[in-house]
């Protein structure tokens, strides 16, 4: 895709742990209209499957906070996994410290963008990123379409009527109106490639938030009614525990009806 200016934006991944810090900085990037967010994830096993994943979607820059909840500093892990060269994406630490800045630029680091952040900072960031990467800035953008597989015939379906995508037994399905499909990506590819339009709500689960028609918890469990309408049944997505109150959160952020306490 490109910006105003006609010139293809910048690939992105945002590698954050807190999703109102995660949602802004991914909100700037795109409103800058230098960037496209490709993937946005919480954590640091997330960010290993998008970052070496054989079917993972080229990137231009890399946003990494640096204390993840998995561990002190594990953002610094992530930066050291990714690859050195010409082809490799420019990695930007987007954290709340000053203190790792001496390690940061010995590792490579192009930028680094402290919180709160800014329009104006993280489009200075971006311009700097697109001076120095203009053949990567000139690659194709990403898919809008998905092929999956039906027995020997390839489907081909809109990526707006996703319902949820799904890893079990090695395989990976698409859910659908049209039915269950399968698919040749990871679920670390998927959402590399589509970023925002899907939320990852378990290890084994991409969902459109967009199709998500009831949330049902059960003590400790919590579970997603995704896709159901008029004759279809739907699916149910368990989601991960440390995703549930992140999740609600989101769901709430786009609906109105419920008292807030």
């Amino acid at each position: 895709m490109t910006g105003a200016s006609g010139t293809p934006r910048l690939r992105a991944l945002v590698v954050e742990d807190e999703w109102p810090a995660r949602n802004y900085l991914v909100e700037l990037l795109e409103g800058s209209g230098l960037a496209e967010v490709v993937g946005a994830v919480g954590t640091a096993d997330d960010a290993r499957q998008a970052l070496t994943s054989p079917d993972r979607v080229q990137l231009d820059v890399v946003f990494v906070d640096v204390q993840l909840a998995a561990g002190d500093r594990e953002g610094l892990d992530i930066v050291r996994l990714i690859p050195k060269g010409a082809d490799a994406p420019h990695v930007v630490l987007a954290t709340a410290s000053k203190e790792h800045a001496v390690v940061a630029f010995e590792l490579g680091v192009l930028d680094y963008l402290l919180k709160p952040f800014t329009e104006e900072r993280v489009e200075h960031c971006l311009k700097r990123i697109a001076e120095q990467k203009p053949t990567r800035v000139a690659t194709g953008a990403p898919p809008q379409r998905i092929v999956a597989r039906r027995k020997k015939s390839l489907v081909f379906l809109d990526a707006d009527e996703v319902w949820a995508f799904e890893a079990s037994h090695r395989l990976t399905f698409v859910h659908t109106p049209h039915g269950i499909f399968d698919l040749d990506l990871s679920l670390a590819a998927i959402e590399a490639s589509f970023g925002r339009r899907l939320t990852r709500v378990h290890r084994s689960w991409l969902v459109n938030p967009m199709f998500v028609k009831e949330l049902e918890r059960d003590g400790s469990d919590t579970r997603l009614l995704v896709g159901a309408a008029v004759g279809q049944p739907g699916v149910l997505v368990p989601v991960a525990r440390e995703r549930a109150q992140e999740l609600r959160d989101l769901l709430l952020a786009n609906a109105t009806g419920l008292r807030r306490g």
